[in-house]
C-alpha cells in the first residue's frame, strides 16, 4: 500500500475534496395522485407503488 512521502497542504488537500459534490435526488411524479417522489418508492403522499396501494401497510406499521 502506497504511503505519502510528504505531508499535503491545506490548499491541496481543499482543492482535492472541492471535486466531492452530491447531486440532488431526482423525482419523478407519481401516475396516481401526480405528486412529487423518488424513483422506484412508494408515494409518501398516496401510498400507491406499481398500482398498488400500500397505505394500509404504511398505517398499521406506525400504530404497533
Amino acid at each position: 500500500m502506497a504511503v505519502p512521502k510528504r505531508k499535503m497542504s491545506r490548499s491541496n488537500t481543499r482543492a482535492r475534496r472541492s471535486q466531492w459534490k452530491t447531486t440532488a435526488a431526482t423525482l419523478t411524479t407519481c401516475p396516481a395522485c401526480k405528486a412529487d417522489k423518488l424513483s422506484h418508492t412508494a408515494c409518501p403522499t398516496c401510498g400507491t407503488y406499481k398500482t398498488r396501494t400500500y397505505a394500509e401497510a404504511q398505517k398499521s406499521a406506525f400504530a404497533g
